[in-house]
């Protein structure tokens, strides 16, 4: 399928990552299963979920910075590379596609990244480094320079608007390709999870590799159980 492929599109979940040693947030015994999500209405109305928020950002921060790509990353960078892939949708945060030399402007973010922060009225960039002093000090949640704003990661969190520019573009993609692949993702979070059947409906040829099954199964023509990096650690082109 490779091979014969001239435009693959691959979509990418937290199966990819946790075999970085980033855990997942969903799975049991993830994230969300000890402490409850926070919403993205709660983090503007309340000071003490943006402190909140604030706090569990900094307590992983040593798995986000020590993480690097695995085989699986560096295989889809290999499709990209070679021409094959115009670009990789992710769902998953952690900058790792563009460490595994993937450019910016080829990894559709559809949950936003938490190796940076953004303010939500003048969007302005913030970096997490500049942002740990001041937290750690003063246990406030910061605040923009330019306005005042509350600055957030960047991130998508529950009760937030997708971003508009990065879903289109998936959608797009998903919608011109001959080739896609879903890898580590449970594809239960929607609309990005509906992804798979845009492809096959434009007459994409869909394969799924993750350890368990998902809802979007039925929508594979090939379904390959197991670990991401010792499957995709065949296909580096």
């Amino acid at each position: 399928m490779l091979r014969s492929a001239g435009r693959i599109v691959a979509f990418t979940g937290a199966g990819l990552s946790t075999e970085a040693g980033i855990p997942d947030f969903r799975s049991p015994g993830g994230r969300w299963s000890r402490m409850k999500p926070i919403m993205f209405q709660d983090f503007v109305e309340q000071d003490e979920a943006r402190c909140e928020s604030w706090r569990r950002r900094f307590d992983m921060d040593a798995e986000i910075r020590l993480a690097v790509p695995t085989r699986g990353h560096r295989a889809i960078a290999s499709w990209i590379q070679a021409g094959k892939s115009p670009a990789v949708i992710t769902q998953n945060i952690d900058n790792l596609h563009q460490a595994s030399g993937i450019p910016d402007d080829a990894v559709i973010e559809v949950h936003g990244n938490t190796t940076y922060a953004m303010c939500l009225d003048c969007a302005r960039r913030h970096e997490i480094e500049d942002l740990r002093g001041p937290f750690q000090a003063t246990g406030e949640a910061p605040r923009c320079e330019a306005c005042g704003g509350f600055v957030k990661t960047a991130t998508i969190s529950f009760g937030q608007p997708m971003p508009e520019a990065a879903m289109a573009r998936a959608t797009a993609l998903a919608g011109n390709c001959d080739l896609f692949v879903v890898v580590g993702s449970s594809l239960v979070v929607y609309p990005a999870a509906d992804l798979p059947r845009m492809a096959r409906d434009q007459g994409a040829r869909v394969v799924i590799i993750n350890r368990e099954p998902t809802p979007g199964d039925r929508y594979a023509h090939l379904l390959l159980r197991g670990e991401i990096g010792d499957i995709l650690g065949h296909f580096v082109l």
